[in-house]
């Protein structure tokens, strides 16, 4: 090859980044908000071809159009089940301040589904105690049992659930599970050997098929930690089914909500759905939706959110919420990269005069994660927001409280993950003695946290500023 073609080749390269670059301009603003945009333009400009071959990846932040037309069947599939949930004689608007009511009526609108009246519901923060607490219901289970986790392990945790399962099954018990492909990887093959040899149904969700007609894309995922026993029980939060020290960098601090009563039928409705979407079978047993027992006064409603509900994102809701707070916020979560229009919700409320927290954990799990999270401690701090870092454990536990008034608690993170790629499920409960033992939940963390002092922050290394923020220029991709 002689100088010419050195040169030839070296300009039609150059020739192919500007149309890359020219190409993402045109794009990428589409469907995006303005963060991801900018991350995914200044990836391009800098890194053109890297950056187009990871935007055909995961540059997509939606389903393919098979998975969507599927979607769009739901409504015909489950409309007898979905209009059940709705005319539930159970139904109540929440009483809620009107500050916070049209916050709830946004969240029946996104997530389809009512505020339901007369739930009981008891908080579990007790790792070990929770897990075995679900396997008492498995044990006591009379119909079915429907499980939808993003980890299922095949460790003692998940070996306890797979034995519970496998009793319920020779009672005659229905046993359906879900696990996510990628969050259960590591398991997947000999869980779902141990499930099938049980005799439960089991399915792993958005499972990775490489260059494949029905292939997603690998980082959009069904994050939502979801148990349903005889449509009569439900839990809902963020533990996983897998030991809390199956990192061994980290051991797990978690949060999950048992509930009774009418709002089990808008968790069984949401897996119901997604058994749908992953194996094209329709669920219509009778016992799938029992006539809902009044069993508290609890208020609760279900939020389910992802790439499927585009409309639905949970970032929304924790907007409205804190726009409406009066008096006090708490933000539990283990990722915390806002968006800017969180931001402002959060620095607004601050200037109302509410006391506004963050808890968030001094052990990490995903450094990446944390570098870019840290990037934003410095304008919260500025701005009079309170950051707790959790010490010992990985507070994995995703909550949120409102004044006295409201908690919501699910599977989602306050990131852009949890916010557009990933499948989650909250539930939003409006009653005052769930809030204030939420609160007291709350409370413990502020006492085993550290508690970030602007000063301190501020005299962190300069090289560590530095890496801060160009991981936080890599928050649209992570």
């Amino acid at each position: 090859m002689d100088l010419t073609d050195t040169v030839s080749w070296a300009s039609l390269y150059l020739i192919s980044e500007w149309i890359i670059r020219m190409l993402m301009l045109v794009i990428i603003p589409f469907r995006r908000s303005p963060e991801a945009a900018k991350g995914w333009l200044l990836f391009g400009f800098f890194l053109p071809w890297p950056a187009a071959a990871l935007y055909l990846l995961i540059g997509r932040p939606d389903y393919p159009k098979w998975r969507r037309l599927q979607f769009a069947k739901l409504p015909s599939v489950l409309r007898g089940e979905v209009s059940r949930v709705r005319e539930l004689e159970a139904r109540q608007e929440p009483d809620l301040p009107h500050n916070l009511a049209q916050a709830a009526r946004l969240i029946q609108k996104l997530g389809h589904f009512p505020a339901l009246n007369g739930n009981g519901a008891e908080l579990l923060s007790q790792y070990e105690a929770t897990l075995d607490r679900i396997v008492a219901d498995i044990d006591a289970a009379t119909s079915h049992v429907h499980l939808l986790f993003y980890i299922f392990s095949y460790d003692t945790s998940g070996k306890k659930i797979i034995a519970a399962l496998a009793r319920a099954v020779d009672r005659g018990v229905v046993c359906r599970v879900l696990i996510d492909a990628l969050g259960s990887h590591a398991w997947a093959s000999r869980v779902t050997q141990a499930l099938t040899d049980a005799g439960v149904s089991v399915h792993l969700v958005l499972p990775l098929r490489l260059l494949r007609r029905r292939s997603t894309r690998a980082d959009l995922r069904n994050h939502r930690k979801i148990a349903v026993i005889d449509g009569r029980i439900g839990y809902v939060g963020s533990q996983n089914i897998v030991d809390a020290d199956f990192n061994p960098r980290v051991t797990n601090q978690e949060l999950v909500v048992r509930v009774s009563g009418p709002v089990v039928l808008e968790l069984q409705a949401v897996f119901v759905a997604d058994w749908f979407l992953e194996t094209k079978q329709v669920l219509k047993t009778p016992d799938l939706f029992p006539e809902p027992i009044r069993t508290g006064s609890v208020i609760a409603q279900v939020l389910p959110s992802g790439p499927d509900y585009p409309e639905a994102g949970v970032e929304r809701v924790v907007e409205a919420l804190i726009h409406g707070a009066r008096d006090r916020v708490v933000i539990t979560t283990p990722y915390f990269i806002p968006s800017e229009a969180l931001l402002h919700a959060l620095e607004t409320a601050v200037l109302r005069g509410v006391e506004v927290h963050v808890v968030l954990s001094k052990p990490v799990d995903q450094r990446l994660v944390n570098l870019a999270q840290r990037s934003y401690y410095a304008e919260l701090l500025g701005a009079g927001i309170k950051i707790h870092l959790y010490r010992d454990k990985l507070l994995h536990a995703k909550h949120l409280s409102i004044d006295q008034d409201l908690a919501l608690i699910g599977s989602s993170n306050i990131d852009m993950r949890s916010f557009t790629l990933n499948s989650e499920a909250s539930l939003v409960l409006f009653d005052r003695d769930l809030t204030a033992q939420l609160r007291m939940e709350q409370a413990r963390y502020f006492e085993e946290s550290e508690l970030l002092s602007a000063k301190s922050w501020t005299a962190r290394p300069l090289v560590l500023k530095f890496i801060e923020n160009i991981a936080r220029l890599l928050t649209p991709l992570l």
